[in-house]
């Protein structure tokens, strides 16, 4: 294990210089899940983070990053493995070919490793170093897709049922997260460490983006995550999650923008907002006011 790794502090540092601010209750929960080789269960609003948590422990630990995105409908077939379908039939058409010596050998090889196509799961737990696994919004999968994860969180390995069991070559570094649309089954949150993402406070956010968008000028960035801040707490739909705030700062630094007005911001709001239900809250709001105690609250003490 590198030094960035040797304690939370160093974890978080490095984390910081890669271009990741977390908290020091985040980081904790990520060496904890990194040194226990526990999977990190993070559950939180969209955009604020848990996916690009994944990445930047990826770069960091110089390690592929096996992203496993979850949907509804997912199945075995999309998330561990598959058999080639069209490899087979080859096998059989060359066996039928060569008579019933070359038959005995084709029926060997009909579900051997070779003829497995990887997926996501199985290819993190086949692969040559540790990797870190992203299963990515489990929430939206469904309720029996969890029971399958089960045996791979448990003892790293996957059953195929033609085959046998596949155990892990090395442990992967797992990140499941979830916006939370529906419930986890506690079986399988015993089996993680369990971090709760908040939305970062003005400090920690402005951090962010002079990160991410270190062109725009430092007034400029204070004022949006400030403004972004007072909207969070306003009744949206869909908040704005800090990619929101980014992809802001980015839009108003494309327009030369120096500052917030009440026109810029009612021009611009599409990039920030993705709901017209919300555009027209805030536009239906007044935008002066909301600017002033953006303003106030982005003063430095």
């Amino acid at each position: 294990m590198s030094d960035a790794l040797a304690s939370v502090e160093a974890l978080q540092a490095q984390l910081a210089s890669d271009g990741y601010s977390a908290d020091r209750r985040l980081a904790t929960s990520l060496f904890l899940s990194l040194r226990l080789n526990r999977p990190l269960f993070l559950e939180g609003e969209a955009g604020v983070g848990k996916t690009e948590l994944a990445k930047a422990l990826a770069h960091l630990l110089g390690a592929p990053l096996i992203r496993l995105q979850c949907y509804e409908g997912l199945d075995v077939a999309q998330a561990a493995y598959e058999w080639n379908v069209g490899r087979q039939l080859l096998h059989i058409r060359l066996a039928e070919a060569g008579g019933a010596g070359g038959q005995a050998g084709a029926e060997q090889a009909l579900f051997s490793r070779e003829m497995l196509l990887e997926r996501p799961l199985l290819a993190a737990l086949s692969s040559p170093q540790p990797a870190v696994l992203l299963i990515d919004e489990l929430d939206r999968a469904d309720e029996p897709f969890e029971a399958f994860l089960l045996e791979v969180l448990s003892d790293w390995q996957i059953t195929i049922p033609e085959l046998g069991t596949v155990k892990a070559r090395h442990i992967p570094h797992v990140i499941i997260t979830s916006n939370r649309t529906r419930e986890i089954h506690d079986a399988l949150k015993r089996r993680c460490l369990y971090h709760w993402v908040e939305f970062p406070d003005l400090e920690r956010e402005f951090e962010i983006v002079r990160s991410k968008v270190p062109q725009a000028p430092e007034a400029l960035s204070r004022q949006v995550v400030a403004t972004v801040q007072r909207m969070r707490g306003m009744d949206l739909f869909k908040s704005p999650g800090i990619a929101e705030t980014i992809d802001w700062v980015n839009a108003l630094v494309a327009l030369d923008k120096i500052s917030l007005d009440p026109d810029t911001v009612a021009d611009t709001l599409g990039v920030l907002l993705k709901y017209q239900e919300d555009i027209g809250r805030v536009q239906g709001d007044d935008i002066q006011r909301l600017l002033r105690e953006a303003a106030a609250a982005s003063r430095p003490d």
